[in-house]
């Protein structure tokens, strides 16, 4: 008699949320801190569902509820009790309960003590990570980008004083200076934005075409201009390049985006090596965490700057709530175990 084998899905341990301003991404965590399940909705803290003509719509926080059902009710239904932990905009002014900032540096545990509490009608609460706040005469804010960062260090095998430089590639592209559990100093470039705006609001995108594949020949004669005998020009003078290669026929309409692309990723990283140079001593391991398309550009452009070859880490977030829970007392760290995340059985056929 043959035997067929099946899986029973390990006991869920912990539903994490990374909550921005666009978006909400669920994960449905085991025992264990792996990822059984994850879940992504539209439900940013900018475009909550709305109420039906049904709905109750005069309490605080009831089209966060709303969206926090439509993601993951079920698993709500199916676990009660489990604990929920949120980090992003969720915490911010316009959130569901602002999260206070806390200073750098900052450690895990004082994340983990730092929890804000939301109080909800049917269910357990939801504990929302504080962002950071560097002060300084140019003050800088991160909310989110903490938790991927403590993510990223979990996963590294490196001495307890060894530096970490964690460069979060994105709309507002962050550079965080790290060591193990601790945040000491950071960076914010608006790369992502500013190439959305410069495309679609400018007379740069007037000549631009989009393309079938990324020309990184266009992206690399960006990031050379960018580091060229005439870099003392700035940025601003570099970006109407784009134009006038595009009018004289050298850069092809297609090529323009990836032009204009490696142009402000090579400044980004130019400024990020003159601020390198003044840190002691400089961090000897360098990971990227992001869109994988965007972090190979990255990986490119720090290479091409004298940069180490980064790492690429994924499911940061994820790893970091885990994290944050573990020292909060969320979720308690189950004994060491070999087996798989999955309990594996048998069946007589």
């Amino acid at each position: 008699m043959a035997l067929a084998r099946y899986l029973v899905p390990a006991e869920a341990g912990l539903i994490a949320l990374d909550w921005g301003t666009s978006a909400l991404r669920a994960f449905r965590m085991g025992a264990h801190g792996e990822v059984l399940e994850t879940r992504h909705r539209p439900w940013g803290i900018m475009n909550l569902p709305p109420a039906t003509a049904s709905m109750a719509d005069g309490e605080p926080g009831a089209a966060f509820e709303r969206a926090l059902q439509d993601t993951c009710g079920d698993w709500l239904a199916a676990t009660p009790g489990l604990p929920l932990l949120a980090c992003g905009m969720v915490g911010s002014a316009q959130g569901w309960r602002e999260a206070k900032y806390l200073p750098t540096p900052t450690s895990l545990d004082a994340l983990a003590r730092g929890l804000t509490l939301v109080e909800r009608r049917d269910g357990p609460p939801l504990h929302i990570v504080p962002g950071l706040l560097q002060q300084g005469a140019l003050p800088n804010v991160m909310r989110g980008e903490e938790t991927q960062v403590l993510g990223v260090l979990a996963g590294l095998a490196l001495p307890a004083d060894a530096p970490v430089l964690i460069g979060l590639p994105g709309t507002h592209s962050k550079w965080v200076l790290a060591r193990r559990g601790r945040i000491e100093q950071f960076y914010t470039f608006m790369t992502g934005e500013v190439f959305a705006a410069l495309r679609g609001h400018t007379i740069l995108g007037k000549t631009m075409q989009a393309a079938a594949a990324p020309d990184d020949d266009a992206f690399a004669r960006g990031l050379e201009v960018a580091r060229g005998s005439d870099a003392v020009l700035g940025l601003l003078s570099h970006i109407f390049s784009t134009r006038t290669l595009g009018l004289t026929g050298t850069l092809a309409p297609t090529a323009q985006a990836d032009y204009l692309s490696g142009l402000l990723i090579g400044h980004e990283v130019a400024s990020l090596s003159r601020a390198q140079d003044q840190t002691a001593p400089a961090p000897q391991t360098l990971v990227l965490c992001g869109e994988p398309d965007l972090c190979r550009r990255y990986a490119v452009a720090l290479q091409t700057y004298g940069f180490a070859v980064p790492t690429i880490a994924m499911q940061a977030t994820a790893t970091g709530l885990w994290q944050i829970a573990l020292a909060a007392g969320l979720v308690v760290a189950p004994a060491p175990s070999s087996s798989h995340p999955f309990t594996a059985g048998s069946l007589a056929a």
